[in-house]
């Protein structure tokens, strides 16, 4: 295991970082947004989402955190001060340029740690020019969904504002979650009956406006999330990628006729 004194890219320094990439050439690039998500978490929940889940992962799968920019593709909540939003073909540029400068330096492995919906068309798109053009090998985790697989059955599912995204900032930064200002929930069988059929292999409706899921903004029922809770939450989080993640960075090395460089250092 590296001695590094910190898995974000931004806080080591050159030689850290140069010394890194040789002995384990992983890099993790954690994608969010800035929006909307009601009185009681703030507008960076799903950025924090990605940086703290992708930290925990780079601890266990001995890489490091790139500065991914907080901003995301979310022009569903602009209707919602507290709401910025980039285009499909600026966010691209962003993650495909950040991606490139660490490939030129030696990072090889790239996994896409994910919390935000919206980004998911675009980050598809440049997961694969990095790897056909910049000879990457890339994987995108969608965080969220990983968390509503382990929990949802214990947090009333993925909802906007509800108790899994409340979870997630408790265990990074619990000073900005405000319970106490739960006050106006929208109704929950209706939103969660638009968030199943947009969520569906078949039919993919695009949606204009989050009032057409939550007329305020939000659903769920955050009000039983813990600090203890979300540290739980993201330890089980990072410990089922960063398992999964290993074994698919294998397989995909054995399908390009490689050998398997990136280590699973440690679970758990």
């Amino acid at each position: 295991m590296s001695n590094l004194p910190s898995r974000y890219f931004w806080e080591l320094t050159q030689p850290e970082i140069a010394e890194q990439f040789k002995k384990n050439p992983f890099v993790i690039l954690p994608a969010g947004s800035v929006e909307q998500h009601g009185p009681h978490l703030p507008t960076g929940t799903d950025i924090f989402a990605s940086n703290v889940i992708g930290h925990a992962v780079a601890e266990r799968m001995d890489g490091i955190v790139l500065p991914g920019g907080p901003l995301g593709v979310t022009p569903m909540h602009m209707p919602f001060e507290g709401t910025i939003t980039l285009s499909p073909e600026t966010y691209m540029s962003v993650v495909v340029e950040t991606c490139v400068s660490t490939a030129k330096h030696g990072a090889k492995y790239l996994m896409i740690l994910n919390w935000h919906e919206g980004n998911i068309p675009s980050l598809a798109i440049a997961a694969e020019k990095l790897h056909r053009e910049h000879g990457m090998t890339v994987l995108i985790v969608q965080a969220c969904y990983v968390a509503a697989e382990l929990y949802g059955h214990d947090c009333g599912g993925l909802t906007h504002g509800g108790e899994i995204e409340a979870l997630a900032v408790l265990a990074h930064r619990p000073d900005l979650v405000h319970l106490d200002r739960i006050d106006y929930s929208s109704d929950h069988q209706h939103g969660r009956k638009w968030d199943k059929l947009r969520r569906t292999h078949s039919f993919q409706p695009v949606l204009r406006d989050i009032r057409t899921i939550a007329a305020t903004g939000w659903y769920g029922s955050p009000q039983h999330a813990t600090t203890e809770k979300g540290l739980q939450m993201l330890n089980d989080i990072a410990d089922a990628i960063a398992k999964e993640a290993t074994e698919l960075f294998k397989m995909l090395d054995e399908a390009e006729g490689g050998t398997a460089e990136i280590k699973h250092l440690k679970v758990g």
